[in-house]
């Protein structure tokens, strides 16, 4: 008879603890755990409470020995920041585990929770977890003590333009906005002739510098001023100051080349318009349409003005107008403008309505113009030009009148355009009283010129209705698809990011 035997099972054996004589499995220190932490904290020499610095400024975090850097709360890259304030005494010990633990986002506390190994009596290891408070300091960062001081600048650029129209600044803005050039100002000043941008380094500077250069055709000069000196370090403390000087031409100006920079551009005439200023200048013949591209170079090498000013624009009635449709080229003529229809029309000043006198003159406007159209013009017949070019050229090359562009109702469009454009803050002084008209030429100009509107943001301004891309009168507006929704980000009180349209 054949009996089954049962395996034996081998159960490990129990030991007392040296101190409480509790029965636990044996370990190198032959010591329950409760009694070993009572003997031995590892923690010990970890700051349980250490303090953060903050920029409420800027939001940012001072990492030592002298670095602000951006973290969101919980995030990665707090969570290192921390820890690198208690690096030293983590050392000793092997950290397994670290988490934050949630506090109120107004509190001015962060809570991390640190689980930590250490090897202790005879080779037993024991792991701890303990939690680390830091206190948020607030701290000016050295950045924003600058921009508080307003007065501690290394380098400034002043950019000024000869001019009475401000159209290429308020371009120039739009430009700085959209590529975010703005962002290592100081502080940006606004005179009656130009704009001062501060910058806390010469390279910011520098970097300014060269962006408008290849946006508006401009040139520049650089000085330096010492303020302080170390003899026995050989350091030099300087404020660096750079004049940038934009060219004297605006959009809609009316121009006189040299005869020697005419035949250079394609033996164009003299008298030529203005039809944009972007890196370079764009200039048409209203007489043959044809166009021509003059750099700033070319502009330093063969400098010419504006013939009129601004106010000098006068309303004129279009009478009759006929489309030219077979123009005779010279021989070595330049590019003529694909967009433009070259027009013959007869016009009258709606000043001298009660008069007979009209003027005949060629028109770049042909493809917008109608009897009984309003447009805006210079009247050189009648104007007093004193430009050494145009005393030079014969009076039968001279024409009497130059339309630049058809007038519409401005209070219509006022009230109709459902845009709008983001402005620099800047210290605003010595304000001249039609810089609010000279601004909305310039939002005319975009609703016009296709090209311009390529470089600039447009906002949707949800105040106002959405209609055509047209009036009733056929004045051009910016079609909803060329607008960006202005989007406005805040923060609630809990932390979360709240867009609204």
């Amino acid at each position: 008879m054949e009996y089954m035997t049962e395996p034996v099972k081998h159960t490990p054996g129990h030991i007392l603890c040296c101190d409480c004589g509790v029965p636990i499995s044996p370990n190198p220190a032959n010591i329950c755990v409760a009694c070993l932490r009572s003997k031995v904290d590892i923690s010990q020499g970890i700051p349980k409470q250490v303090s953060v610095s903050f920029c409420k400024q800027c939001q940012r975090y001072f990492q030592p020995p002298g670095t602000w850097v951006q973290c969101a709360l919980e995030s990665r890259e707090l969570l290192a920041l921390c820890l690198k304030k208690i690096k030293a005494p983590l050392s000793k010990v092997r950290l397994v585990d670290a988490s934050f633990v949630w506090t109120e986002p107004h509190s001015k506390r962060l809570k991390v929770k640190l689980t930590i190994q250490k090897e202790v009596m005879n080779g037993a290891i024991l792991q701890q977890v303990f939690v680390v408070d830091y206190v948020v300091q607030p701290q000016m960062c050295g950045d924003c003590h600058r921009v508080e001081a307003k007065d501690f600048w290394k380098a400034v650029v002043q950019v000024r333009q000869k001019t009475l129209h401000k159209k290429t600044f308020y371009y120039l803005e739009q430009l700085i906005l959209k590529y975010g050039m703005h962002q290592n100002t100081l502080r940006i000043k606004d005179i009656h002739d130009g704009l001062d941008f501060y910058y806390s380094s010469k390279q910011h500077a520098q970097k300014m510098v060269e962006f408008l250069q290849c946006t508006v055709p401009t040139r520049y000069k650089a000085s330096q001023r010492l303020i302080s000196q170390d003899v026995h370090s050989n350091t030099y403390n300087y404020k660096s100051t750079f004049s940038v000087e934009i060219v004297p031409i605006c959009k809609d100006n009316v121009v006189c080349l040299s005869p020697k920079l005419a035949q250079s551009l394609g033996n164009m005439n003299q008298i030529c318009v203005c039809i944009r200023v972007t890196s370079v200048i764009h200039l048409i013949d209203p007489n043959t349409l044809q166009v021509a591209d003059i750099d700033g170079n070319t502009f330093w090498s063969h400098p010419f003005n504006s013939l009129c000013h601004p106010k000098q624009l006068e309303e004129f009635i279009v009478m009759e107008c006929s489309i030219v449709r077979d123009l005779k080229r010279n021989a070595g003529a330049g590019m003529i403008s694909k967009k433009h229809t070259l027009g013959e029309v007869w016009v009258q000043k709606t000043s001298e309505m009660n008069t007979d006198k009209q003027y005949f003159c060629r028109t770049h406007l042909g493809h917008l113009l109608n009897p009984g159209d309003l447009v805006l013009g210079f009247d050189l017949a009648n104007c007093n030009l004193n430009d050494e070019h145009v005393n030079k050229m014969k009076s039968d090359r001279v024409p009497d009148v130059v339309l630049i562009k058809k007038s519409y109702d401005r209070t219509k469009r006022q009230r109709r355009r459902n845009w709008k454009l983001k402005e620099l803050a800047r210290d605003r002084e010595n304000l001249d009283t039609d810089d609010e008209r000279q601004y909305q030429d310039f939002l005319e100009d975009l609703e016009e010129d296709e090209a311009i509107r390529k470089n600039v943001n447009i906002y949707r301004d949800s105040t106002i209705p959405v209609e055509g891309d047209t009036d009733d009168e056929g004045a051009p507006r910016i079609s909803l698809a060329e607008m960006l929704e202005d989007l406005h980000i805040s923060q609630d009180a809990t932390g979360e990011e709240d867009q609204t349209p």
